[in-house]
């Protein structure tokens, strides 16, 4: 009698306890997608913005008006955010580089070592938290410095949300940029690179805007930062884009100045670049937490490029 007991107990818990984890195994969320897409119609054409598991998420293309605007090749030339750090020593933005996309070591391939860890999508707006991979591997040089990183995955994750449309500015995409800086660093120096677009050389043409007079002027190759919002256009203007940020920044005691707007021109890679910069500095150490920035990229034409950077600048002096 005890021994059938015995028996039918552990038939019972057996079952019971497979139950539990079938459960368990049902109610795990399921993997983030990383494909996604959002669209707006604007004026005749639509803003068409990808994101891919290729990239972990990050943006791969933006379109418009029967042209592309970003050089998505290997795992940096994206639209995209990275930060760095000075790691307690001597700064240099690539030996401790988070970045969303991935590595330099994905290359042009399939894979990123960045790791994409929610999305949610609806029609004009997309969400998603990507874990970025260090730019460097290990023991890797970057000019005449080392990787200061020991792993190839950072504990460093980025939150982006993006709206394509604003009100009364349908041109412009709104991006709220959050970096999670996490505890167990030492960092007197923080460089977050809150977005940046590669575009294809035939944007060749590199204008800042003055925001007082609401004109054009032409800009130099640099490279580098200048004060002032930068747009990226075709020889005859029919595509542009341009950024602003209004340099709101919240977080644990963040003290970052204005934003720095920077161009590049690659010859040999025959890619183009714009960014806006921010950076902390705090010789008693960079806190952890939540350090975000919203960014406004315009595209369409030249023209209405540079309204709506003007109306963008006007909003944010009130």
């Amino acid at each position: 009698m005890h021994l059938k007991l015995t028996v039918l107990y552990f038939v019972v818990a057996t079952s019971l306890l497979l139950s539990s984890e079938s459960i368990q195994c049902d109610e795990l969320p399921p993997s983030p997608i990383a494909d996604l897409v959002i669209r707006k119609s604007v004026g005749n054409s639509e803003i068409v913005i990808t994101t891919t598991a290729r990239l972990a998420g990050s943006v791969h293309s933006l379109t418009w008006n029967g042209k592309e605007f970003i050089d998505s090749t290997d795992h940096g030339r994206q639209l995209q955010s990275a930060s760095s750090f000075d790691v307690g020593s001597s700064f240099w933005a690539e030996a401790y580089n988070p970045t969303e996309a991935g590595s330099r070591d994905d290359g042009a391939g399939m894979k990123s070592t960045s790791r994409l860890l929610h999305s949610i999508v609806t029609n004009d707006s997309l969400q998603t938290t990507t874990q970025m991979a260090f730019w460097l591997a290990p023991g890797q040089m970057s000019d005449k410095f080392l990787a200061k990183n020991t792993a190839t995955l950072s504990n460093h994750l980025v939150t982006k949300r993006v709206r394509i449309g604003v009100p009364e500015l349908p041109h412009v995409v709104c991006f709220d940029v959050t970096f999670s800086v996490p505890i167990g660093e030492r960092h007197t120096f923080a460089q977050f690179e809150a977005l940046t677009g590669y575009m294809p050389e035939e944007f060749r043409a590199f204008w800042l805007l003055r925001p007082e007079s609401g004109a054009l002027e032409s800009l130099t190759d640099g490279p580098g930062e200048q004060p002032f919002p930068v747009v990226l256009a075709t020889d005859n203007g029919s595509h542009a884009m341009g950024i602003f940020s209004p340099s709101i920044t919240s977080g644990a005691s963040t003290a970052s100045g204005n934003p720095g707007y920077g161009r590049w021109r690659f010859g040999p890679e025959k890619v183009v670049k714009w960014n806006a910069v921010f950076r902390v500095r705090r010789d008693a150490g960079i806190e952890p937490g939540e350090y975000s920035f919203r960014n406004f990229v315009v595209v369409g034409d030249r023209e209405t490029v540079r309204k709506s950077l003007v109306e963008l600048h006007r909003l944010f002096s009130k």
